[in-house]
């Protein structure tokens, strides 16, 4: 170390920036970023997923029926729900973008995200005023309110940390263009609260246009790459180029494969856990009842809940085999694409409404009128959460080189049978809606009898396919010898273990 240089401004063996290392260490001063960004990642992903909550409990009554007005609500709720998960998504790009300049932190900017944090709590609540009252300005109004007070206190993150230079990133310190990086990082957190101010101003005299604004900042930054790549089609690429930075601050941009495989496994660890929340809450007999009606028998109570315990059961069997195939896909994959980032979240979204698909299937005993509208709204969460997933995967495989695993690239029975795990779930609710058209009587047993075939077909998946290969080598190529039957194995499978 020269004597020109601080404690602080030496580097560690790996090259890293060492401040946070060294006073980590002692208990004091600047510390590493990672655990507080963990905790905020996992809060994000709570409040994306409860998001659901207002919808799920919608209350419909024994004696009314699944008429057009029901459908109409429930179609808005969901449909304002997938905007505020994107919208709640986008904050989380945002707040990971920002913590790409930060490497280390005090106790000022933990605070700071503190309050982040807890402004982003309330949103939840805003969201079931905006969906329990739609046509009140109210809602939309102190919605916007929360999204603008989360810019405001990123934006004072970014000033409070360009203005303490230990708290940067290695690489915003060695940068020449530092001040650029804190101008583009500002325009990008206040994107998304601009949006949300005006749609809070239209709020109180035309609140059809704050739901298209709100809109807007989901689909502005696709809006905005479009008209770029059109005008360098039509005029040529006529603005300098920027100056070069080791990553990007596009909040569409595709994020880290592990920062994805972290707020999926958040996601999905959640929505099964609302599951079991709403059998503890719904599903315990009342005492009274029980000596009542049912003699003191708590096994002739819990008789009465079969049904919904079997929708339980099916749909945390749902969640699970969907995070399987989604654990199985991100195993081949190295590096996500800006599509497979947009088209991961909205499998994510779909995966949060399965609690409301648990709901309506919970309730075939009680309200056996709605039983056909309930299990075709139950298959179409289920299509869209899967069929997404499916997506994420033909995306990859079209740029297999830039995205998936060397060892993968070229085929053969791992590809085979991924595909077969990502198909599943989409083949067998769309055969289980459109059977409702024609066997409507019998909608209710079609649909357990999916929800029970699914997962052993899931576990048989890979030996059916190996038969399946086996027949196919058996009359393609009768005379020559399998794989490892003359002492060889197949050298992919020996490199890349069956997910």
């Amino acid at each position: 170390m020269s004597q020109s240089q601080t404690p602080e401004q030496v580097l560690d063996t790996q090259g890293d920036y060492a401040p946070g290392k060294r006073n980590e260490d002692a208990g004091e001063g600047p510390q590493c970023s990672h655990r507080m960004l963990n905790f905020s990642d996992a809060l994000l992903s709570i409040i994306a997923t409860v998001m659901i909550l207002p919808v799920t409990h919608t209350e419909i009554s024994p004696e009314q029926r699944f008429d057009k007005s029901i459908e109409t609500l429930l179609a808005t709720k969901i449909a304002v729900y997938l905007m505020t998960f994107l919208i709640v998504t986008a904050a989380w790009a945002a707040h990971t973008r920002l913590f790409q300049l930060i490497g280390n932190i005090d106790d000022t900017l933990a605070l700071l995200n503190l309050v982040c944090m807890m402004t982003i709590t309330l949103l939840p609540y805003t969201f079931s005023l905006m969906v329990t009252f739609p046509d009140v300005p109210l809602g939309i109004f102190l919605f916007c309110t929360c999204v603008i007070a989360i810019g405001a206190v990123q934006a004072l993150i970014v000033v409070y940390a360009f203005h303490s230079p230990h708290l940067l990133s290695p690489q915003i310190l060695q940068s020449a263009h530092r001040a650029l990086c804190w101008r583009h990082i500002l325009l990008v957190i206040l994107r998304g609260p601009t949006l949300c101010f005006a749609a809070a101003i239209f709020s109180l005299f035309f609140f059809p246009v704050s739901y298209l604004l709100m809109a807007m900042i989901i689909f502005l930054p696709y809006i905005s790459k479009a008209a770029s790549w059109c005008r360098e089609r039509l005029v040529g690429h006529e603005e300098p180029p920027a100056p070069p930075v080791e990553f990007t601050f596009d909040l569409y941009e595709s994020l880290s494969k592990e920062r994805m495989e972290a707020f999926s496994d958040g996601v999905y660890a959640i929505v099964a856990t609302l599951l079991i929340l709403d059998i503890c809450e719904d599903n315990v007999p009342d005492p009274k009842d029980v000596r009542e009606k049912f003699h003191g028998s708590l096994v002739a109570a819990l008789g009465v809940y079969g049904p919904r315990f079997l929708a339980y059961f099916g749909s945390f069997a749902t969640v699970g085999l969907l995070w399987s195939t989604h654990h199985s896909l991100f195993l081949h994959v190295r590096t996500a694409t800006r599509a497979m980032g947009l088209l991961n979240t909205l499998s994510l979204a779909f995966v949060g409404g399965l609690p409301l698909a648990y709901q309506q299937t919970s309730t075939f005993a009680q309200q056996p009128h709605d039983e056909l509208e309930r299990v075709r709204l139950s298959c179409a969460i289920i299509f869209f959460a899967s069929i997404f997933q499916f997506a994420i995967w033909a995306t990859a495989l079209l740029h297999e080189i830039k995205t998936l695993q060397p060892l993968v690239r070229f085929g053969g029975r791992e590809h085979a049978l991924l595909f077969a795990k990502l198909a599943l779930y989409p083949c067998a609710s769309l055969l289980t809606f459109v059977a409702t058209f024609f066997l409507s009587r019998l909608s209710t047993a079609i649909f357990h009898l999916m929800q029970i075939a699914v997962p052993p077909t899931f576990l048989l998946l890979s030996l059916l396919l190996r038969l399946g290969q086996a027949g196919l080598r058996g009359l393609v190529r009768p005379l020559q010898p399998w794989p490892g039957t003359t002492g060889e194995a197949d050298p992919q499978s020996q490199l890349l273990p069956t997910p």
